[in-house]
């Protein structure tokens, strides 16, 4: 692994949002950050590597890839280093999304999302050296609380995610039971750039509800789970919603209901086009 060459890429469009990369010296932003590891292990990111959760990477929608990002919390000041290689988190109320080892080394994995700052650096080669072999590098001296009032002024102003960011547990061995998660590919989740990229993607997946809300109504399912925190994952990955069962053992990840089976087939090609290939039509 190298940090040669640097992807910038050609502007590319998520859903209803055109992004355009840059190379920003200078970049230092406040917002939201939200993480995410086992799930997307070995997949490729967006530069081509394969994803190592417990590395010290993250995803970002603008800046080159590999860079380099100083990401501060900012309920604790903790500041680390990271290597972005990844493109992402397209729920456009967040600003930065870490690997599950970033986040393991900032202290907030037991939450959602958090706010943060994230500036920009051009570390010392030995740095770059140990988080290109999947290590962390030291952490940084904590941001002073003077600094740290400011920031949260500035957080304080941005509009807070619409809803918590699905925690799943990490698992060290094979649970029985529970099925493994139907997704293959990128599932539209990370865009490998390129001239004029359009890649469609859901909305962010609202909170999980107990039942269809229509009457013989169409669902498109792309996952089952005896584990409510392993669909409530996929669901969070696919912009989709999770149904209980009627005796509360699987919660099943489902687009829709569709009124119609036209909007269902629609759905159901999406799907699968995004790499859920053994998503099914279910009528409720």
């Amino acid at each position: 692994m190298s940090d040669t060459p640097i992807k910038l890429g050609a502007p590319y469009t998520v859903g209803n949002a055109t992004y355009k990369p840059e190379d920003v010296a200078g970049y230092d932003e406040v917002g939201y950050a939200s993480w995410y590891g086992q799930e997307l292990s070995g997949r490729p990111t967006a530069n081509g590597e394969r994803f190592n959760p417990m590395a010290i990477t993250a995803a970002h929608k603008t800046l080159p890839m590999p860079s380099y990002v100083e990401v501060t919390a900012l309920d604790t000041g903790k500041t680390i280093l990271v290597r972005i290689n990844d493109r992402g988190p397209f729920a456009n109320d967040r600003l930065i999304d870490l690997s599950e080892g970033a986040a393991r080394q900032l202290g907030i994995t037991s939450q959602g999302s958090t706010g943060v700052r994230v500036r920009r650096v051009n570390p010392p080669e030995q740095e770059k050296s140990v988080l290109r072999s999947g290590n962390a590098a030291p952490s940084r001296l904590e941001t002073p609380e003077s600094l740290l009032k400011i920031l949260r002024e500035k957080l304080m102003k941005l509009p807070k995610p619409s809803g918590a960011v699905a925690i799943a547990p990490r698992p060290t061995a094979p649970q029985p039971g529970r099925p493994a998660p139907v997704a293959s590919g990128n599932d539209g989740r990370f865009v490998r750039e390129g001239g004029g990229t359009t890649v469609s993607r859901p909305a962010p997946a609202p909170r999980p509800v107990a039942a269809p809300v229509a009457s013989g109504s169409f669902v498109v399912q792309i996952g089952s789970f005896s584990s409510r925190a392993h669909a409530d994952q996929l669901a969070r990955k696919a912009g989709a919603k999770v149904f209980v069962s009627s005796d509360g053992r699987l919660y099943r990840v489902r687009f829709g209901p569709f009124a119609t089976t036209a909007e269902a087939e629609k759905s159901l090609g999406d799907a699968r086009r995004k790499g859920y290939t053994q998503a099914k039509l279910v009528r409720e």
